[in-house]
């Protein structure tokens, strides 16, 4: 994953004001946006009957042309776009004759992702992140030492709150066991490519377990977030160090015992260990609790001397106790067909879908995307897209 340098190739052109005579040919579906030293150009390309977007950037000072390395999520088929920048760190690029929930996707240039992994990787790099509408309901991280009740309380969770839950698939490099099903058991990758991956920063934490690599992906997590649950992540206190060092927001709480010796007695109790696996928890439950209580880490700490009274102060801490938790709004079907700046604010003119045609017309409507209030980011969801009507 190197620059690669673009040759002379046919005409010169001029583009956006620039008058430099510019040594590529490029193609007359573009868009192109100048940043400081570089000028950022997204072209769309054909490929049997579906259409790609790609990204060029040419460097003022230099003359050069280079291919960046694009990491997060691609937008699929385009029918052609507008391209405008938000302040110098992304663009927002919006696919014409796409439903609204696909109309908007952003490319980060220079935010703190793509900063640290230009360091990662040397080289340019640019990141595709997809703009979803509203906030969506921010994943649980529940975290607490073997043997605290954790899987207990999650599993309280899920049998009374069935549709509201839901965890991500995981990734594994191991073989799939008899009866395993790809994408529903494990998401089973090579692990070349999960490696790959891992270095693209699109795992939330990972863990080598027998020779087999293991991990939550941030796209797992959105999906369940897509769907309109509330994703719950029960994994260790490193785990839950590297979810809080990516662009995903969580709520992180810690599951202590009433006390350490409790903790020995709850593991003893199980009679499911060897004596030195028992060893081995205790050893690695001290340092947990040395890190959950003390790092900063943890938005709640809870201590679950009593199942119920623990399970009630996480309902509380989800806004589950009789309160309406709320849920992700509908899409809204209709196909963007243009898009205006104005400021933070950008106005989109819609075509209504088959099924809300009357008399054999299609109807024009005008809504209004505001991106002043974007969370999240690649190589994950871009959240908190707001859609106004537009007098």
């Amino acid at each position: 994953m190197g620059e690669e340098v673009f040759a002379e190739e046919g005409q010169n052109l001029r583009m956006n004001g620039f008058d430099d005579s510019l040594p590529i040919s490029v193609p007359e579906s573009k868009t192109t946006l100048t940043i400081n030293d570089k000028i950022y150009v997204i072209t769309e390309s054909s490929k049997d009957a579906d259409l790609s977007i790609n990204v060029l950037i040419y460097f003022k000072s230099t003359g050069k042309w280079i291919t960046p390395t694009v990491l997060g999520t691609k937008p699929g088929l385009f029918k052609g776009h507008s391209a405008s920048l938000l302040n110098t760190d992304r663009i927002l690029i919006t696919k014409r004759g796409s439903e609204m929930n696909d109309c908007a996707w952003f490319l980060e240039v220079d935010t703190p992702f793509v900063r640290e992994q230009k360091k990662i990787l040397g080289t340019e790099v640019v990141a595709w992140s997809k703009g979803v509408r509203g906030d969506g309901l921010v994943p649980v991280v529940i975290s607490g030492p073997s043997g605290v009740g954790k899987g207990t309380l999650i599993s309280k969770l899920m049998e009374e709150f069935p549709s509201t839950f839901g965890f991500s698939v995981s990734h594994t490099t191991r073989l799939p066991r008899q009866k395993e099903v790809d994408g529903v058991h494990y998401h089973f990758s090579e692990r070349s490519k999960m490696e790959k991956d891992i270095l693209s920063g699109k795992f939330l934490e990972t863990a080598s377990v027998h020779g087999n690599l293991y991990g939550t992906s941030i796209e797992a997590v959105e999906t369940v977030t897509d769907s309109g649950r509330r994703c719950i992540l029960d994994i260790d206190v490193q785990g839950a160090r590297s979810v809080k060092n990516s662009s995903l927001e969580a709520v992180f709480i810690f599951i202590a015992p009433p006390s350490f010796d409790e903790l020995e007695k709850r593991l003893r109790a199980r009679g499911t260990e060897t004596e030195e696996q028992v060893e081995k928890r205790l050893r690695n439950a001290m340092i947990e609790l040395k890190e959950g209580k003390s790092s900063g880490l943890f938005d709640y700490i809870l201590i679950n001397d009593n199942l119920q009274t623990c399970y009630e102060n996480i309902k509380k801490i989800l806004g589950l106790d009789g309160a309406s938790n709320g849920s992700s709004q509908p899409c809204i079907k209709r196909e963007v067909s243009v898009c205006d700046e104005t400021d933070q604010k950008f106005v989109i003119q819609c075509q209504c879908n088959s099924n809300e045609i009357e008399n054999g017309s299609k109807n024009m409507e005008r809504f209004v995307l505001d991106v002043s209030s974007l969370k999240g980011g690649a190589p994950g969801r871009t959240r908190g897209l707001k859609i106004e009507v537009s007098n």
